[in-house]
This record gives structure tokens, sequence and C-alpha cells, in this order.
């Protein structure tokens, strides 16, 4: 078994039957519908996931003084901050609404080894977010029938590939929404914090605090309206976001990803203050840039290391989509430094 699909069995994790063959069919599968895409007219070629960007904006990313002691490992350095870079998207490729919303932070001179080997030197630590505290599926072969599906461009096959409980998750995770800046993200899947002893399985969320100048949802919204309101909204001032953790309390299972983890037994508890400075993204140079960066859960410390099978394939098909875009788009696979 390569090490990429290596459990921690003490935190919950186990391998599903054949996980690791069907995730490398799941990659190959989504790598050959981009390429398609691209073929077929689709230039720059885009991600399969989240392609739809509103805006890659600066932000600072402050651990609090007074982090809880179990909770201050990884990244969570008590006063510690960061540079960061969020890349906020939508989860078509097209106008939709209403829409999954993703929100993506990359850390900036984040010191120590990294997880994914070809990036051990890499300086960056990415969290993954999106509009829902649950995924719409937990099962590898479900997920390998869904790929497929989209790819073929058949609704009715994708439709019965997520099943029932899948698409009414999937419906709920799509809002339709003001502004990205006033939306809530969750990480979904669970992750590790920390390591040896003191490791513990642990979920995120993204909660936007009050913005300047907040939107009143007009009855004709443009194509662009989402990137149109993030572009008023910081030219007025500041965004910011409380980034908190939620540990896990026994009984929680970091498998089954299509159940919330009930915040009345999980407490969540504030680790960061994301700050969003006033600024202009919407610009040539910073759309190329944004669209150039590559997120992963993976891209990561060992202290945050992503746990669960949604996570073990999400390494295999962003790493192999992220590989492919690239190429087709003759651009550099690099992680920015600070």
């Amino acid at each position: 078994m390569r090490e990429s699909f290596a459990i921690d069995a003490e935190l919950g994790e186990a391998l599903q039957a054949n996980e690791e063959q069907i995730a490398e069919q799941i990659a190959a599968a989504v790598s050959e519908q981009v390429e398609r895409d691209y073929r077929a007219g689709q230039c720059p070629a885009l991600r399969d996931a989240h392609p739809r960007a509103h805006g890659c904006v600066e932000a600072e990313f402050r651990v609090n003084e007074d982090v809880r002691p179990n909770l201050a490992q990884g990244v969570f350095v008590p006063g510690k901050s960061y540079r960061a870079w969020i890349r906020f998207s939508n989860g078509s490729p097209k106008r939709k609404e209403p829409d999954v919303r993703g929100m993506a932070i990359k850390l900036l001179d984040v010191p120590g080894d990294k997880i994914l080997p070809e990036e051990r030197e890499a300086r960056t630590q990415d969290f993954v977010l999106m509009s829902s505290p649950r995924f719409f599926m937990d099962d590898a072969a479900r997920y390998l029938r869904l790929s497929r599906a989209v790819a073929s461009g058949n609704r009715l096959r994708a439709f019965l590939a997520l099943g029932p409980r899948g698409f009414l998750i999937a419906k709920k995770a799509s809002p339709k929404i003001n502004s990205p800046l006033e939306t809530q993200y969750w990480s979904a899947v669970p992750y590790r914090l920390g390591d040896g002893a003191r490791r513990q399985a642990v979920k995120y969320s993204a909660v936007p605090q009050p913005v300047p100048v907040r939107t009143v949802m007009p009855s004709d919204r443009g194509p662009n309206f989402l990137r149109e309101t993030m572009v008023k909204q910081l030219a007025a001032g500041e965004a910011r976001f409380d980034f908190l953790v939620q540990p896990r309390t026994p009984g929680m299972s970091v498998e089954n990803t299509m159940t919330e983890w009930d915040k009345k037994d999980a407490q969540f508890f504030k680790v960061a203050t994301i700050t969003i400075p006033r600024q202009q993204f919407d610009t040539a140079e910073r759309n190329d840039f944004g669209e150039n960066l590559s997120f992963t859960p993976w891209h990561a410390v060992p202290a945050h290391r992503p746990l669960g099978g949604v996570n073990r394939i999400r390494r295999v098909v962003y790493q192999s989509v992220s590989k492919k875009r690239h190429d087709l788009n003759g651009a550099p696979r690099r992680e920015p430094g600070a």
C-alpha cells in the first residue's frame, strides 16, 4: 500500500474496499474530462472542482493569543500571524444560481516539512472549505460513479450516483447568497490536529463578521454579481472571518462525512481571525495568479493531516487534475512564497 493510503486507525480511519484503485480511476476520469473540455475550446483548462472564481484576495490569518492548549497545535501558535491568499468560488464553471460555494485559504511562510513528498519544502498550508457542514458522499464506489456521470454530462446518471440523501445534501449546500464575504463555510470533512498522543480529529469553519457595505439582493443579478459585490465591499473597507475548530466528541465518525457533527455535542472554538484588507483584486494579473494557484487539503504540515476516505481520494484526484491543467495551460506548478 502506498503511503498516501496509510490510515490513522486510532482516530477511526478505515480503508474501503479497493479504495486505492478507485481513487486512481476517479483521477483518470476527471483528468480526461478536463482535457476533453480544453480540446473542445475551454481555454484555459479549468479546475474540475470550484472552477468559477469570484476573486483571489490577500489576507491576514492571525491566531488568537488565548487559544486553548489542546488546540494550540500545528499552525495555531498563539499570537502568530500569517499572510494568506484566499480564493472564493462557485462549484459550477458557468453562472448558476444557486450553487455550492467555496473558500480556499493558503497560509504563507509556514515552517516545517509538508506531507506531499514533491512539496516537502513548500512554505504553505491550505484549508479548503465549502458552504456545507456535510459532504454529499462518503463511499468511494459511489464517488467513481458520480465522476463518470458528470464527465458524460448525463444529469440523470449523476442524480442516481448521488442518491436521494446525497442529492439533498448537495442541494442544501447550494445557497443563494448575497456575497461570498457574508457566507459561512465549513471543512465538511475531518482533519487531524496535532501529533502523537495529543492528536485529535477536528473540523473547521469560517464565520463572517459584519462588513462595511452589506449587500441587498437585487431582482436582476448579472452573471458576475458576486464578484462585483466583492469588488464594492473591499473597495469600501475590510472584511473579517472568525476561524473556528470543532474537536470531535466520542461517537462521531471521521469516515461518515454525510453526517454533521452536532455542534450541541461538539462545540466550535475560535482559534484565529481572518482579515481581508481593503484592496483592488479584480485585475488581469491577480486573476491569472489566482487561476494558477492550486489548493488541496494535503498542502499541509503533518499536524493538520486530512482524515477519512473523501480526503484520501482528494489527495490523488487533486494532484492529478492540478498537474493536468497546469500542463495544458503551460503554467508552472509551484507554491507561492511569502
